[in-house]
């Protein structure tokens, strides 16, 4: 049951990932459609992210309300009503309406599910777990580049993603009862990196936001999921304007990027089940996003912008994941799903201001601009990221 559980789960992921590249990818059609400026594209990514932040600082109170079977059952059906609104909106202020569900569905699924598999399974499973997130982020551009290569038209995407989704949120319904069930027989994994028993002692009487570490890990997921949705939001248009890309193909280099983030996660489970040192995971994943970005600034041929995508990508795959398996380990059990609701809220703030923070400037200036970005963006998260890991440190010393 646990096995067949997991399996659910994995395919829910697929479904979380499979809208979020879908904008990116189709905007350049969509701004020509819609008779749009670029920034248009960062405010439907706000209102996306306002919804998700909402609803992941809501996911503890749902949860303890609904259980997670029927917070992810409601999320996915939710991201399949709005999916399919988009596909016919007839102007921006339908697209803006739909934006509000999908952002609400997606926020309760991502911090429930990642709670659930962080005190559940193991560490190789929540980087498998993100690894078909990647599975449906790198579909969603694919699906979009052949219906606007073959049919002319963005809206058949959304229409097909729609159905999967209601398909889905269906199964999802029909297993329910396995929740339940699987909560109940399933040990929680205590993690890999402290006596949990001497941290629980600890932190169990602080407030969340006061246990020292916390502050820097929320920094850190806000600069990561910058990082991560400017290049899926921007990564199409620098392409087409600042690289002569046609539009079918520079989604396709989306999509690599986030086959990237896919694989790399793929890999990292395996590594997983042999090294327990989630932190040099974590850090050698920033160093080969910082190498990305640099060959995205670097003068060389268009083909190496494809290349310094791929390598974000890999690069990106195992921090998100990894330091959200960490939360209970790092800050105690009793408080794993405040601090994951926090991140996952903290985490969509990036999401909702850096990108569209870059369109801005970028509608000023230049879409040129693009990789500087993504650099500094890089830097903030390594930054971050060694702030905690110095604070844990002198923390486990005493």
């Amino acid at each position: 049951m646990a096995m067949l559980l997991l399996v659910m789960i994995y395919l829910a992921f697929i479904s979380l990932g499979l809208p979020d590249s879908l904008l990116g990818a189709a905007w350049p059609v969509m701004q020509s459609d819609y008779d749009q400026p670029l920034e248009t594209a960062g405010l439907l990514y706000m209102i996306v992210a306002a919804g998700t932040i909402f609803s992941s600082l809501a996911s503890g109170w749902l949860n303890k309300r609904l259980g997670t079977g029927k917070v992810t059952c409601i999320s996915v059906a939710l991201t399949a009503v709005a999916l399919f609104g988009i596909a016919y909106s007839p102007s921006l202020d339908w697209l803006i309406i739909c934006a509000i569900p999908l952002g609400l569905g997606a926020g309760a699924i991502d911090a429930a599910l990642n709670n659930y598999v962080a005190l559940h399974y193991k560490a190789h499973h929540m980087n498998w777990l993100h690894c078909f997130w990647g599975v449906g982020a790198s579909i969603g551009p694919i699906m979009m580049s052949y219906y606007m290569a073959n049919q002319g038209t963005w809206r058949a995407g959304y229409v097909t993603i729609s159905y999967i989704q209601f398909t889905l949120a269906l199964l999802l319904v029909l297993t329910l009862p396995l929740w339940k069930l699987v909560s109940r027989r399933v040990p929680i994994d205590e993690g890999s990196t402290v006596n949990p028993d001497y941290l629980e002692e600890r932190v169990s009487k602080e407030r969340p936001l006061k246990i020292k570490g916390v502050k820097y890990a929320l920094f850190t997921f806000f600069f990561y999921c910058g990082v991560e949705s400017t290049l899926g939001l921007w990564g199409s248009s620098y392409l087409v304007n600042s690289k002569g890309m046609s539009a079918a193909l520079a989604a396709q280099g989306v999509s690599f990027f986030y086959t990237g983030i896919m694989l790399g996660r793929l890999i990292t489970g395996f590594i997983l089940l042999k090294v327990t040192n989630h932190q040099l995971m974590i850090r050698l994943g920033q160093i080969a996003a910082l190498i990305g970005t640099v060959l995205l600034i670097l003068p060389l041929p268009v083909t190496m912008s494809l290349v310094g995508f791929i390598i974000v990508g890999l690069g990106l795959a195992p921090i998100y994941p990894c330091m959200i398996h960490e939360t209970p380990a790092r800050f105690g059990k009793t408080h794993s799903p405040s601090i994951i609701g926090y991140q996952m809220a903290v985490a969509y703030t990036g999401t909702t201001l850096l990108p569209p923070f870059l369109g801005l400037i970028a509608s000023y200036t230049t879409l040129d601009v693009f990789p500087y970005f993504a650099l500094v963006y890089v830097m903030a998260m390594l930054f971050g990221s060694e702030k905690l890991n110095g604070m844990l440190k002198k923390r486990w010393a005493n």
